[in-house]
């Protein structure tokens, strides 16, 4: 029945990856369904015929997007629906973008859409790097303009030794998750977290991954030999767009020089503009097309800042390839924060601010895989009066989400254990002025806000950014880029980490690859670059304060007996919620009896433990206990104490002298102190206050001697001594005569 179906099968790392088409999706340009283990992906790829009139960027769109049937789940909410994309499914949206769009042509413009759908999940192979092989493989088959194929990978690091691929379980005891895609020539991104590694370690886990996914790139090539459509003509370069070109150079190479010698980010900016204004006015009055010269001008910026660092070593801002800019850092900026910083490094500042919460403000995350909860959530917000322009101001975007994760992972291996520091924890990073490498900054700032809230950080973390200038006569790795330098060179190269090791590594390349003696030299100044920010960051802050700060919530872990759960809770939750209400603090119970109980001041947390161990504690004979009186009766009073527990204080113990009312004595709400003199054969205890006394609290039975318990029901003794039935003499009946 499908006539153009083609199945490509191999095996990977000892799993089967499986590349099928010409079965799901026909009628797209390209169109691959992936699998490895019973994870499948369905890979769609899309080009527009035509440009769009004044279109002077690629407009590649990448979406990842997982079905909950995948899962077997229904998703959750009032439509019963996917809606909006989940954390996960923009960041490997992001993760498959930026590997791709490199390799497409210089000058292509035509509108390009790749969608992913998860179609099944085994929960044991993850679904990014599947994704990230079909995708290639659907453009690749699709005759769109497309230099790969490529291939992805997941490394880990478990006991020494290198590990492809690793099952969720395995991933819970690797002390590195890096995923990494790229071509047969080199990679093109890497995407990491990790626990303090070494520089080596890095490059061999990158090396590592690259040739384990040489089979795959492989598989690819032999599926599009038998399966691909005939491919589109590649925009060529006309003549008239290269006499453009010398011209646009003619009229405005010197000026630009001249304004990328300011160092000021600002003013830079104004001179640049003003050259390109000349530059178009002067084509205009030539009669030259306009529309193309603006999309050409960035081509020679990039021609003239390149080339002026390769020549001279020189950079935009005079500094050498090897400096990093000028860095402050304060801490405790804001007075009512758990904790603040504000990290300024040259042109770039990230105000961060760390807020510590309990269990209650765990996010719950509902994913494929099942449903968890996250107690470190990193939020990066980019408003646009950060490089000075106008926006729109929202829900963040794909660079937003991109970057806090980024500065996630960097801080995540260093997280205290959760039961030394039972907190959560959330950290905001608003960027109040960028000139690139905002995202580091965040880490940077990350750290210090979250010691200044008294968070124990195994070590202090920073992160800097290197980036790229590589022509065919050499190239420079510069530390501390600039925006203008990621945006006009060839890398974007993130390390952080602390002075032990790296905790998150993240490449980006945009040429077809680099090798891997530059990203050796790239990891070594990387390393030199971030001691020297730690030093500097160590002037405002070198570790975590000793204590969290007036204003968070102090959290004691206590534990009771998990029979003693449901009495903690009580019927329908009104134990916990009274609680809470009366001592203003905040309780978490888990399932194996731990309880955290949060409040703002000392005195209100520890009269929450007091309530609760009172209800989980038992009544020992001989103790004396606070209590208060909620039931009178004729016979005695019923007093709490230990929080849940009632007795009876029978009449006669509720003073050394004669009672002959109950409520002559007590009341119902009134405090008072008794001792537990043993329980009767019902299990209910008996309690005594004449034994007591109730303004110190003292055992006095010794001074006021023993009495023998009263039952349940007793009554009090009326007119003196009671004589025995033999002194009465022979009862009579009702007759009047003695009864036998």
């Amino acid at each position: 029945m499908f006539e153009n179906y083609f199945r490509k099968e191999i095996n990977w790392g000892g799993k089967t990856l499986v590349l099928e088409t010409g079965k799901m999706a026909r009628q797209a340009d390209g169109a691959v369904v992936a699998r490895l283990g019973d994870t499948i992906v369905l890979c769609t790829a899309v080009g527009a015929r035509s440009v769009k009139p004044g279109q002077d960027f690629f407009p590649l769109t990448v979406n990842y997007q997982e079905k909950t049937y995948a899962a077997g789940k229904i998703p959750g909410g009032f439509f019963k629906r996917e809606g909006r994309p989940s954390e996960f499914e923009t960041l490997t949206s992001r993760l498959i973008d930026r590997p791709i769009r490199p390799l497409f042509p210089d000058g292509f413009r035509n509108e390009v859409q790749v969608v992913a759908t998860v179609l099944s999940h085994d929960l044991e192979n993850e679904a990014d790097v599947v994704a990230m092989v079909g995708c290639s493989a659907a453009l690749t088959l699709s005759g769109i303009p497309f230099f790969g194929p490529i291939a992805g990978a997941r490394v880990g690091y478990i006991g020494g030794q290198y590990v492809l691929n690793p099952t969720a379980d395995q991933r819970k005891e690797s002390k590195l998750d890096l995923v990494l895609a790229g071509t047969a020539e080199g990679v093109l991104m890497v995407e990491s977290e990790a626990s303090e590694l070494t520089e080596d370690v890095m490059l061999g886990a990158v090396e590592f991954g690259h040739k384990s996914f040489a089979p795959v790139l492989q598989a690819i090539i032999e599926l599009a030999e038998v399966a691909a459509k005939e491919p589109w003509a590649v925009p060529e370069e006309s003549d008239a767009t290269k006499a453009l070109k010398a011209r646009i150079s003619e009229l405005g190479r010197a000026d630009m020089a001249v304004a990328y010698t300011e160092t000021q980010k600002l003013v830079r900016q104004n001179k640049v503009g003003a050259v390109k204004k000349a530059v178009v006015a002067a084509l205009e009055a030539e009669g030259a097309d306009v529309a193309s010269a603006k999309g050409l001008m960035k081509e020679l910026e990039a021609d003239v800042v390149r080339n002026n660092i390769l020549d001279t070593g020189l950079r935009i801002d005079g500094r050498d390839t090897k400096t990093v800019r000028p860095i402050m850092a304060e801490v405790g900026v804001l007075p009512r924060a758990h904790g603040s910083a504000l990290f300024t490094r040259g042109e770039t500042q990230s105000l961060c601010v760390a807020t510590l919460g309990t269990g209650q403000d765990e996010q719950i995350i509902d994913a494929l895989a099942g449903e968890y909860r996250e107690d470190f959530m990193l939020h990066y917000n980019f408003p646009p009066y950060s490089v000075n322009e106008t926006g729109r101001m929202g829900s963040p975007g794909r660079r937003e989400v991109g970057h806090g994760k980024l500065a996630w992972r960097a801080i995540h291996p260093l997280l205290p254990e959760k039961e030394k520091f039972p907190y959560t924890i959330r950290v905001v990073s608003e960027i109040t002025e960028s000139n690139g490498s905002s995202s580091m900054a965040t880490v940077c700032g990350t750290s210090l806000s979250m010691m200044d809230a008294g968070v124990p950080l195994k070590r202090p973390c920073a992160g800097i950014a290197m980036g790229l200038i590589k022509e065919d006569r050499g190239f420079a790795v510069l530390s501390d880029i600039l925006g203008d330098e990621d945006h006009l060179g060839d890398m974007d190269f993130k390390v952080a980490g602390t002075e032990l090791g790296i905790t998150s590594l993240q490449m980006d390349i945009k040429i077809t690859s680099i090798t891997f003696e530059i990203m050796k030299i790239a990891l070594e100044q990387a390393r030199d670059g971030r001691l020297h920010i730690l030093g500097e960051m160590a002037k405002g802050l070198s570790g975590n304060r000793s204590d969290v700060a007036a204003t968070a919530p102090r959290i004691t872990v206590i534990n009771v007996p998990k029979d003693k759960i449901r009495d903690v809770i009580g019927s329908g939750g009104k134990v916990i919620r009274e609680i809470t209400e009366q001592t203003g603090t905040k309780v978490d119970i888990e399932d194996d009896g731990t309880i955290k109980v949060a409040a703002t001041s000392v005195e209100a947390a520890q009269r929450a433990i007091d309530w609760i161990r009172g209800i989980v504690a038992e009544p020992e004979v001989g103790v004396i206990y606070n209590g208060k009186v909620v039931k009178t009766a004729e016979f005695g009073a019923f007093v709490n104490f230990l929080g849940a527990k009632d007795g009876l204080v029978h009449i006669s113990e509720l003073s050394q002298e004669r009672v002959n009312k109950t409520t002559d004595i007590v009341k119902e709400g009134d405090q008072v102190k008794v001792k537990v003199l043993g329980f009767d054969d019902r299990g209910k205890v008996k309690l005594s206050m004449r034994v007591v006394d109730q303004a110190t609290g003292a055992d006095i039975t010794e001074q006021v001697g023993a009495r023998r318990p009263r039952e349940d029901g007793d009554r009090p003794e009326r007119g003196g001594e009671r004589r025995d039935r033999g002194d009465r003499g022979p009862r009579r009946d009702r007759g009047g005569e003695a009864a036998d």
